[in-house]
């Protein structure tokens, strides 16, 4: 239509706009562009085959509104198997699409907010399976806990290996001191992490009233003067801004990871470095925002929390303490005591008064649990007629050498003696290095010698004599000094 104003020539218009001599025609005659000679279709293709029994389909929508279309066809195929195939599902999905956008009940709208400058954070845990980071060679199952400022959307991500209190207040606490300010308000989901757990259909209340927050996680907001919120149970929208952040960064790290060439780390702190360099160029890249959310926020005055969860826990007559629904096994000695236990968000340690009782890795899920044979040798050296039922008794094969030895005792020995046998050598192992009995151990193998406490005993008592070098002693010249004292006076 330009060109034609332009010149008034059909064919050099038509050539212009890559459409046929004809088509122009048509087009300039009409007056219209093709846009609006576009008509709504008002025919049918092929007849309608839900046409008879539509107004039964109507009046159950009616009735209840949440009954699914394909749920509808699986009705109308038991009443009429004849009548109706499953081909016909996608044309019933969409005349009850129709209906409910025409006559269905109101929808729940999404009402958008305007973010003020430093008002509040956000803070959410998300996967990274699809990213397959590697630690050593090894594939490395983390989250991350990220941080948005929802006016200006900075970000901060800390890994993490699970959604506990402490996973929070390390995630959280970084992402402050990073910034060096903090926001008035502090906002997460209903996670057990922030949240008392509640029984299963209270429909997230208690007493007619939200989730109550757990002491910890409140005592981290006082410290750093925030103020908690948490979001409606059910409602991830209300988080919406660290929520929908959660994609970007995983591409923004994706595509890092491809530059880089490599996904393994040497450490967890190598990743952790590799995430803060990616996040330092994004938040770079935030504009004025970032500024006006820093100088709406007040200065970040206090330090840092410890990075534990403390706890109490008896230790049982097992020898055992019972953390976060894991058993733990300590010092027998210390059976009927108080340890005070300091549970990080990768290991624990146990305390008893100053002294550090027990420090390993900590236990993911429920019912599991980290025996260490030292702990309970002693007493089934004395009573080893319980070895042979004894719960934790895959605990006391410490390797695959331990579990062959064993099984090579009980060839010519059987039942309790057996066991004492082994025993025995696993005493051996607590009492001196388990290093050098299963170095014992594999040279019996190797020499096809019978496995016997006694010999492993000898092999270990031989290995662990050092050799006594023979050393001269040297003379020493005394002159020397003279002669250096007349040097420093001259």
């Amino acid at each position: 239509m330009e060109e034609m104003t332009k010149h008034g020539k059909l064919g050099q218009a038509a050539m212009k706009a890559d459409m046929d001599r004809k088509t122009a025609r048509k087009y300039v005659a009409a007056g219209k562009l093709p846009s609006e000679m576009k008509a709504p279709r008002d025919w049918r293709t092929r007849p309608d085959p839900f046409v008879e029994h539509w107004p039964d389909v109507q009046a159950r929508l009616e009735e209840t509104p949440e009954l699914e279309a394909k749920t509808l066809f699986e009705m109308l195929c038991e009443e009429r198997p004849d009548r109706y195939a499953d081909g016909q599902l996608r044309t019933l999905q969409r005349r009850v699409k129709a209906w409910r956008a025409a006559h269905g009940p109101e929808r729940e709208v999404v009402l958008g907010q305007r973010h003020r400058a430093g008002e509040a954070a956000q803070t959410d845990f998300t996967t990274t399976a699809e990213l397959g980071v590697t630690i050593a060679g090894q594939a490395f199952v983390h989250l991350l806990c990220v941080l948005v400022l929802p006016y200006s959307n900075w970000q901060w991500a800390t890994v993490c290996l699970s959604e506990s209190l402490a996973a929070l207040r390390r995630g959280v606490q970084r992402a402050l001191f990073q910034l060096g300010r903090v926001p008035r308000h502090h906002q997460t989901d209903n996670s057990t992490a922030a949240t008392h757990r509640i029984p299963d259909g209270d429909k997230g209340f208690v007493d007619g009233r939200r989730r109550p927050f757990n002491d910890g996680y409140l005592a981290m907001m006082r410290h750093f003067g925030m103020t908690p919120r948490t979001t409606e149970v059910g409602a991830k929208e209300q988080n919406g801004d660290v929520e929908a952040g959660h994609r970007a960064l995983k591409r923004r790290l994706e595509q890092a990871l491809l530059i880089r060439g490599s996904r393994d780390f040497a450490d967890r702190d190598a990743w952790q470095a590799f995430v803060d360099e990616q996040l330092r160029k994004a938040n770079r890249r935030r504009g004025p925002r970032v500024g006006e959310e820093l100088a709406a926020m007040r200065p970040l005055d206090v330090g840092r929390l410890p990075e534990f969860v403390e706890d109490t826990a008896v230790v049982s007559e097992w020898s055992t303490i019972r953390i976060c629904k894991n058993a733990y096994s300590v010092p027998s000695r210390l059976i009927g005591e108080a340890l005070r236990v300091h549970l990080y968000e990768d290991r624990i340690e146990a305390y008893f008064g100053d002294q550090l009782e027990l420090a390993c890795e900590r236990l993911r899920g429920r019912n599991g649990h980290r025996i260490d044979y030292r702990h309970v040798i002693w007493s089934l050296v004395r009573k080893p007629g319980g070895f042979a039922r004894y719960v934790y008794r895959e605990e006391m094969f410490p390797s695959v050498v331990f579990r062959r030895a064993y099984d090579a005792i009980q060839t010519p020995h059987h039942g309790t003696a057996g066991d004492l046998e082994y025993l025995r050598i696993l005493y051996l192992a607590a009492s001196t290095m388990q290093v050098d009995v299963e170095a014992a151990l594999v040279a019996l193998f190797d020499q096809a010698e019978p496995i016997t406490a006694d010999r492993v005993k000898e092999l270990v008592g031989r290995a662990a004599t050092p050799a006594i070098p023979d050393l001269v002693a040297p003379t020493v010249d005394l002159l020397a000094y003279d002669q250096l004292l007349t040097e420093v006076a001259a």
